[in-house]
Parts: structure tokens; sequence; C-alpha cells
């Protein structure tokens, strides 16, 4: 029997190898991890993490040929194939500290791959800027649609028609086109980072603020819709009631790394909003941690259980995660009527009927669209 082993159970390892393992039942499926915490995790019925159907994928194939284990080099030394999917965070200090990429996790599984099994070589630079350049690719693409979702705005052109238009074009295609708040998660903004840092390091200057725009855009996209929320509000939403639907980088995850979420907040915290907070996946504790409050914060900020709750008594909706069960809430019958007016609804991933809302009473913002 062939069998794999994936170095890594956090977000990218214990979902991929999971599904390796039910679309491959003949394989042996390894996750190894040196967190006793995480594995013990993997092992239970909670999972550390949340994906859609992730928790029927591993019921179905644990035991049989999908195991979690903290004893890696005995699982590494048994593979045929290993993939390594550790934290390569940006490094907080020394040498590159902002930029450069944290390989020690990365070094460790290398060198202990290369004491335990045979390794097939490449050449090192292609590997390392093919990784970086993959994640800064879609990431540039992001904050060009969003970059001209901000030119739509201000001369009434609608930004899902232009993308639609460019989709079109074969040698552009359809793929990350989604005006929006702006991208989040752990990869994009720290890969293209890494790049900066090695262009800088290769006297490329001009090649790293090349780069360094890309962060630039999706940050002032950020910033624009906090300010366009404030504007709105006639300039003010100090002690106003504002509900946050949605605090994961996107649907379907309960991940919140680098989530456009956490700077919309912190804000509309800023200018003393309240905010009540409803994500299906992402606990108060993570909320919490992310938003780092302190005592004077937390009195501005509340968790709450559901959709209707947040949005009780609340001046206005920010949408900042694509979840579906965001589209079919009843927002005639129950939402508007239990807003205070005017309701006021700021679509950060332009997922709801803008006309329809309109209709209803509601003062809509949608990223890329004109105004009323």
């Amino acid at each position: 029997m062939v069998k794999i082993c994936g170095i890594g159970a956090g977000y990218v390892g214990g979902p991929t190898m999971s599904v390796i393992a039910l679309k491959c039942p003949s394989i042996e499926v390894a996750v190894v991890d040196i967190s006793h915490s995480r594995i013990s995790s993997w092992n239970s019925n909670n999972l550390p993490i949340y994906e859609p159907g992730l928790e029927e994928v591993v019921n179905h194939c644990r035991g049989k040929n999908l195991f979690f284990s903290t004893d890696v080099e005995k699982h590494v030394n048994e593979a045929d194939i290993v993939f390594v999917s550790v934290n390569t965070p940006t490094k907080i200090r020394g040498l590159g500290a902002g930029k450069a990429t944290d390989l020690a996790y990365w070094e460790s599984a290398a060198r202990m791959i290369a004491d335990v099994s045979k390794i097939i070589t490449t050449n090192l630079w292609s590997a390392e800027l093919s990784k970086l350049a993959d994640n800064a690719f879609l990431a540039q693409r992001i904050s060009s649609i969003n970059a001209m979702s901000a030119l739509c705005e201000a001369t009434g052109a609608e930004v899902s028609q232009v993308s639609h238009a460019l989709s079109k074009n074969t040698k552009i295609g359809p793929k990350f086109l989604n005006a929006s708040v702006g991208f989040g998660g752990s990869c994009f903004q720290k890969d293209i980072l890494n790049l900066v840092y090695i262009c800088e390091s290769n006297g490329l200057i001009e090649v790293a603020n090349y780069w360094k725009e890309v962060i630039k855009v999706n940050d002032y996209q950020k910033g624009r819709f906090v300010k366009r929320v404030v504007t709105s509000m006639f300039n003010t939403v100090s002690g106003k009631k504002i509900a946050i639907l949605g605090f994961a980088f996107k649907k379907d995850t309960s991940d919140t790394r680098k989530t456009p979420a956490i700077d919309v907040c912190k804000g509309l915290l800023g200018d003393d909003a309240c905010l009540s907070i409803y994500d299906p996946r992402v606990t108060e504790e993570q909320i919490q941690k992310d938003l780092s409050m302190s005592s004077s914060v937390v009195k501005q900020v509340s968790v709450v259980g559901d959709a209707y709750e947040a949005t009780k008594g609340a001046h206005g909706i920010c949408i900042l995660t694509e979840w579906d069960e965001f589209k079919s809430i009843d927002y005639e019958r129950v939402v508007y009527e239990n807003m205070q007016k005017p309701a006021f609804v700021f679509d950060g991933r332009n997922i709801l009927n803008v006309d329809k809302l309109r209709g209803i009473g509601f003062i809509v913002y949608s990223v890329g669209r004109p105004l009323e």
C-alpha cells in the first residue's frame, strides 16, 4: 500500500490529507504534528478547525486509511510521499523582520526528512519563487479589480459588469475578479512581503515597490470601506450600533488570519462605534484575540449568536464575509423593521440584491457600484 505523510495538522495539512484519504481509499494517509493537543483534537469528536463536510470526511476515513499522530519520524520514514504544510509566518524580529518569511518550522521539517528519507532535489530559487509568485499573482488580481471598483464608483460604472467583460477574454478568465472589501488569509500578504524582501535584498527596488503596491491597494480598499461607512452615516458612528456580519477571511472556514474584518472593525472602533459581531464559525474568543480588545474596547463590542440578534437596533450592517446564510436573511420583515432609521447596509462582498434592499427602504453601499 502506498503511504503518504502530511507534516502539519493545521488549516492546510489536515483538510488536504483528509480529502486525499477519502478520494484514494487504497492509500494510507498519516497526518503528523508535534502539537499533542492539536492531534488529540483531530482524533476527537471536536475537530480543531471547520470546513464544510470536513467532519464527515474525517469520521468516514479516520482509523481506516487516515491517521493522526505525533510520531513524526516514524510516519515520514514509512512514507512514499511527504507533504509539508507547516507554518511559515512573516518574521517579527531579526534580519528582514516584517517582510521576510520565518522558515524555522520549514527548515526543521526539511532537516528531519533529510535524516530519515531520500530527497529529490530541484533548483532551490525556482521552487521558492514559484511558490511566492503563485500567491502574489492571485493577490494582484484581487487588488486590480478592487482598484477598478474605486474608479467605477467615481465614474458611475458597475464593477460587476466590468468583471464580466474581462472574464470573456480567454487570456484573463473569470477567477479572482470579484471586487470586495479586500483579501485576507495567511498567505497572500505574507508571501508578497517575502517577495519584496528578496527583491530589495537583490537591489531590485523598482520591482519591490511594484509588489508593495498590491498590499497598499488592499489596505486602501479596507480604509475606503471604513470611510464610506462613517461618511454615509452623517460623518459620525460614535455610539451607533453597527452589525458586523462575518469575521472569517472567506466563507466556509473559521480562519481569521489577516481577515479584512479586523481592520474594518478596528477602524470603526477608532471612531467610537459599538459593534455587534456575528460569524457562524468564528468563536468569540478568537474575535476578542484578533481585535486585541482592551478593557475600554470590550464595552464597545459584543459577539452574538445569530444575524438577527446582531442587527436588532443597529444603525447599519457591514457584510464582511460572503457566508451563504447572509443572502437568505429576511431583510424586510425582520431586519429592517427592527433597525434604527435610516437603516444602512454596506455590502463588502457584493452578495446582496441592492435594488431589492433599496426597495425595502435601506440605504445601500455595494463595492464598485454607483450610490443612489
